[in-house]
């Protein structure tokens, strides 16, 4: 894996229409992405589909990566997983809500090799997010978990939850503020 720093250079030669330096940010980093991609949309073809629509966008939008804003690989894994987020908006009935609570955790995860106090306090904020969506009521955790997971909009939610929507909006916004509060309490 590449230094933040070498993607970044990769990033900003991207920028200026270099070939040669998006294949080598591609070489580094694909596997990263399209480990997410399959993790999320769980078919190899939408997942490599999905990879190779991020990185068009990358080609498209390097120049709007800003370094002072995060790491590069933040950067392409949030491209990666807003491509993915439209996959299944357009082929939801394919996808199934995984069971365990940890879902939004592991799709939170940066697989971007940290150093041992980065990776301490990423494993913190794991932690935290883990035990705070156990706080959710069950309606709640499902809400928020289907809006992030799958980008559901509220009237979506509430056909798939057969729930009027002002009841889903309630969960979600209760949902919401009490994993702010939960957070908050925990750092």
């Amino acid at each position: 894996m590449a230094e933040r720093e070498q993607l970044a250079e990769w990033l900003s030669a991207t920028a200026r229409g270099d070939e040669q330096a998006f294949q080598r940010l591609y070489a580094a980093t694909s596997s990263q992405l399209y480990s997410l991609l399959l993790r999320i949309l769980r078919n190899p073809e939408r997942a490599q589909d999905a990879l190779q629509d991020a990185y068009v966008r990358v080609w498209q939008k390097a120049d709007t990566y800003a370094p002072e804003r995060g790491a590069p690989l933040t950067w392409l894994l949030s491209i990666a997983r807003y491509r993915a987020l439209d996959v299944l908006r357009r082929k939801r009935p394919e996808v199934a809500m995984p069971e365990e609570p940890d879902m939004m955790a592991t799709l939170l995860e940066d697989e971007q090799a940290l150093s041992p106090p980065e990776e301490n306090e990423n494993q913190q904020s794991l932690d935290a997010i883990r035990v705070c969506l156990k706080t959710l009521q069950p309606q709640q955790r499902d809400s928020v978990l289907l809006a992030y997971y799958e980008g559901l909009t509220h009237q979506e939610l509430a056909e798939r939850l057969d729930a009027p929507l002002g009841t889903v909006k309630s969960w979600i916004r209760r949902g919401l503020m009490r994993l702010r509060e939960c957070l908050a309490e925990r750092t």
